[in-house]
């Protein structure tokens, strides 16, 4: 039974509170209703909320959402744990394990150069784990966004040999897709051609950010976060002059717009 004192702060606490939020009895009727599927945009939303408390660098947010998070973790585990499938400290002997055996360089007598070294043993360690595939392309979660999807698929390609031998040639491919989308949109194609031309294009660009080492899903964050920062200093000035954004024609748009990207390199 809860009591109004301060709670402790355990993970028991916690999976006693989910307990009872699922209770058949008293629990909550709406965390009754709810099943894996329904819950999952949930979780994904949280672990969203988490990238963005880093992002924003607020710590007292990132308490919150990884309290938030965790929660998520303990939501499922309680569902399959009521299935009989396992249950939150199944979880933790799994991961522990996995880590364990993941890192021989930290908890045995193996050694690795550096980072990178032990980046692609991390990958000879899950290829392993996984066994025997249909296709070196399996596993790569169909949830995932979009472009980490791409980026994903294209390194998993890429170990198994199937990759381009020099950025150059990605490059070319990239303007070549770009040309093909061109044609489409000058020949006003249907819907269909131009989001099948619009793929190839995202792709092959995604493949070109990898063969520059760089994280396409990071880079376009912060692409989205650079342009939000200086969309906002636009409407700054905008106001500052008295002019609405709606009314305001694109010669002076494109004015203010220079001076908030020369504001943003400057600050």
């Amino acid at each position: 039974m809860f009591s109004d004192d301060p709670l402790p702060a355990t993970i028991d606490t916690l999976l006693d509170i989910m307990a009872r939020l699922r209770d058949p009895q008293t629990g909550c009727p709406w965390d009754l209703e709810q099943d894996f599927r329904s819950i999952a945009p949930y979780t994904l939303e949280e672990a969203y909320e988490v990238v963005d408390a880093i992002e924003s660098n607020d710590s007292m947010a990132l308490q919150e959402e990884l309290g938030d998070l965790l929660f998520q973790v303990v939501y499922h585990t309680q569902m399959a744990g009521e299935r009989g499938w396992f249950d939150f400290n199944d979880v933790v002997s799994g991961i522990c394990e996995k880590m364990i055996r993941r890192h021989p360089h930290v908890f045995a007598n193996e050694v690795v150069e550096d980072a990178q070294a032990q980046t692609r043993e991390w990958e000879r360690h899950k290829e392993r784990e996984r066994g025997k595939q249909k296709s070196v392309l399996d596993g790569v979660p169909l949830a995932l966004p979009a472009l980490t999807r791409a980026y994903k698929l294209q390194r998993r390609a890429s170990r198994a040999g199937f990759d381009w031998p020099s950025i150059h040639g990605v490059s070319d491919k990239v303007e070549e897709e770009l040309e093909e989308l061109n044609e489409e949109i000058k020949s006003h194609a249907g819907i269909e051609a131009l989001t099948d031309e619009a793929g190839d294009l995202l792709f092959a660009a995604v493949n070109l950010i990898r063969h520059a080492g760089v994280d396409p899903e990071l880079a376009l964050r912060k692409g989205n976060s650079k342009f939000t920062r200086r969309f906002h200093q636009l409407e700054e000035y905008l106001q500052l002059a008295g002019q609405e954004l709606s009314e305001t024609d694109l010669d002076t748009l494109d004015y203010y717009w220079e001076r908030a990207k020369e504001q943003d390199v400057s600050g």
